[in-house]
């Protein structure tokens, strides 16, 4: 049996390593192990392959350098057949166990999407009970499956467009599809959730007195006319165009969330959400992330869309997580960007995940068939040339700011996505 990987340190902005997420603040302790959530995302589906039950070549291969197997499935994979022999896993990951005065009821819709998947992980660890709500357009049961089972924990397929009944303490409303090639294959649904889904949440709220969360998004300014974008810019934004279900969506969802605030006294929090990337992101949502990192690690070329001058900037899942955190058990009711002031063109940005997927393939000795170019094509109607969040209100209100830098999200989030192709899963 190979001999278990060195494990691999994560150091944050200030060269610091990285051995937990979260913190003890506004009375709300959301600091677990990373060890611990990693185990939970860096993980094969099988470890076991069935011409030798006793090797476990996955488990021992690279990805796993970066956490605990201990959590992990004992599935058994067929490699004659390419089909796999699912168990439930032989352990769930350890719970905070909290007095019931402590534990809260909290319902995340779209749960089972990238974002939500990795908050519910947060919250049961930190011993919550979490229910999660989601129609798997978009989501997957895969995402949030190492916890079905758990006597915390409750899926419901449902969709947030019908109404929908449960007692809880909080709401993190996140569900809608959130890629382009998502919320354009049906336009009407999309501003249907944004506007129903929201309606029935708030309304869940009010009747629950729960504290209420929307993922709102840096969509709602648009292509911006100001630079870097602060949460007083109004926004610039094409009401007809093709990503207009999306952005006006979302800014009806706002309106909407503040309109129950002034009539109902409804507790709640807006978090406009800049490009986040991270493990568990859909390979094929078309988003310029998961694009770059699949192409280079199938030795394809990498597609960049206009010049390559548009920028952007990219926060790691789990600095958004912790903002979010943050934001729902703050006393901060105004709108708060969550994002990286780190800005990238999508240029840059294609050459530095090249350059992350060569090191990673380096490291674990694959050998590349062919250098990896980059290419151009025209650039999607309304696309923005420029986004980056001004957080100066995040980091007053809520002491918050992000701890990942680019470089380590994507190293983390390459080795994810080379774990499924080895799996045969991507």
């Amino acid at each position: 049996m190979a001999a278990a990987p060195t494990p691999i340190k994560t150091l944050d902005k200030e060269g610091r390593e990285i051995t937990s997420v979260g913190f003890d603040r506004f009375g709300f302790d959301c600091e677990v192990s990373l060890d611990v959530l990693r185990s939970l995302y860096l993980r094969p589906h099988y470890i076991v392959s069935a011409n030798d039950i006793d090797a476990a070549p996955l488990a021992n291969s690279q990805h796993v350098a970066f956490g605990s197997a201990e959590y992990q499935s004992k599935s058994i994979f067929h490699p004659d057949t390419k089909s796999i022999s699912y168990t439930t896993l032989s352990r769930f990951a350890p719970v905070k166990l909290l007095p019931p005065s402590v534990r809260k009821r909290i319902l995340v819709t779209g749960g089972a999407g990238f974002v939500g998947s990795h908050l519910v992980d947060r919250l049961m660890i930190l011993g919550h009970e979490v229910t999660v709500v989601d129609n798997f357009f978009t989501g997957s049961k895969t995402t949030v499956s190492h916890w079905i089972g758990h006597p915390n924990f409750e899926m419901v397929r449902h969709d947030v467009v019908e109404p929908f009944m449960i007692e809880c303490d909080q709401i993190y409303h996140l569900a809608c599809p959130a890629s382009p090639p998502h919320y354009q294959f049906n336009a009407v649904k999309t501003i249907k959730t944004s506007f129903m889904g929201t309606l029935n949440m708030l309304g869940l709220a009010k009747r629950t007195k729960a504290r209420f969360l929307i993922s709102s998004t840096s969509e709602i300014y648009g292509d911006p006319e100001v630079h870097p974008q602060t949460e007083d810019y109004w926004g610039h934004v094409n009401p007809i165009g093709p990503r207009a279900c999306y952005d006006e969506g979302k800014r009806v969802a706002e309106t909407l969330t503040y309109g129950f605030q002034r009539q109902d006294g409804v507790d709640v929090r807006v978090a406009r959400i800049f490009n986040t990337y991270g493990p568990r992101m859909n390979p094929a949502d078309g988003r310029v992330v998961s694009n770059f990192i699949v192409q280079a690690l199938k030795g394809e070329d990498m597609t960049v869309y206009g010049d390559g001058k548009q920028t952007r900037s990219f926060q790691y899942i789990h600095d958004l997580v912790d903002g979010m955190i943050a934001l729902m058990n703050s006393d901060e009711s105004r709108p708060v960007n969550i994002g990286n002031g780190d800005e990238f063109t999508i240029g840059e940005f294609a050459e530095l995940v090249r350059e992350i997927v060569e090191k990673v393939q380096d490291e674990d000795g694959v050998k590349r068939t062919r250098s990896v170019k980059i290419i151009y094509e025209p650039i999607p109607t309304d696309d923005p040339q420029r986004r980056r969040p001004d957080t100066t209100r995040a980091k007053e209100s809520l002491k918050w700011q992000p701890r990942w830098t680019v470089r380590m999200g994507l190293e983390e989030m390459v080795r994810y996505y080379k774990a499924k192709m080895e799996e045969g899963s991507l």
